[in-house]
This record gives C-alpha cells, sequence and structure tokens, in this order.
C-alpha cells in the first residue's frame, strides 16, 4: 500500500477531530492513523475495502491455476 503524506494524522487529532478524518477518507479514499509518529491504524471506505478483498481473492485463484498448470503431472500422480 502507497502512503500519501498528507492522509496521516496523529491519533491525538483523529481523536479530537474525527469528521477531519472522514473528510480525508472521502477525499482519498484512506487515512492513516499515526501513534508514536508510527503508522498504527489504516481507515478506508468500505466500499474500498471489499474491492481490495476481491482482488486479493483473484490473485489467489490465477496463483492457483498457474501452480496446478506447472505441476499437473503431480497433481495427477498423487490423485491415484
Amino acid at each position: 500500500m502507497t502512503i500519501n503524506t498528507k492522509n496521516m494524522v496523529p491519533i491525538t487529532e483523529a481523536n479530537q477531530n474525527f469528521s477531519r478524518v472522514a473528510r480525508l477518507v472521502d477525499e482519498n479514499g484512506s487515512a492513516i492513523i499515526m501513534k508514536n509518529n508510527v503508522p498504527r491504524y489504516v481507515i478506508l471506505e468500505f466500499s474500498r475495502l471489499e474491492q481490495d478483498a476481491e482482488a486479493e481473492n483473484a490473485d489467489v485463484l490465477t496463483v492457483s491455476r498457474k501452480l496446478m498448470a506447472k505441476n499437473r503431472e503431480a497433481y495427477e500422480a498423487l490423485s491415484k
């Protein structure tokens, strides 16, 4: 994940001004909450979370198909 420094918010500010964090998410799709100057939390739009999960599932299926094609003989031998 690429982190945009404009989306970083200290945890104390996020606690005191959550509406600013929500606006950042609306404008940029995510916000990073910093705790002790270290990225600690990510806030995403719910629709983006769903899209990322679908993409990960597609990636897993693609890798699985490639592995099965590459090792077809081994899978056929194991199935006997």
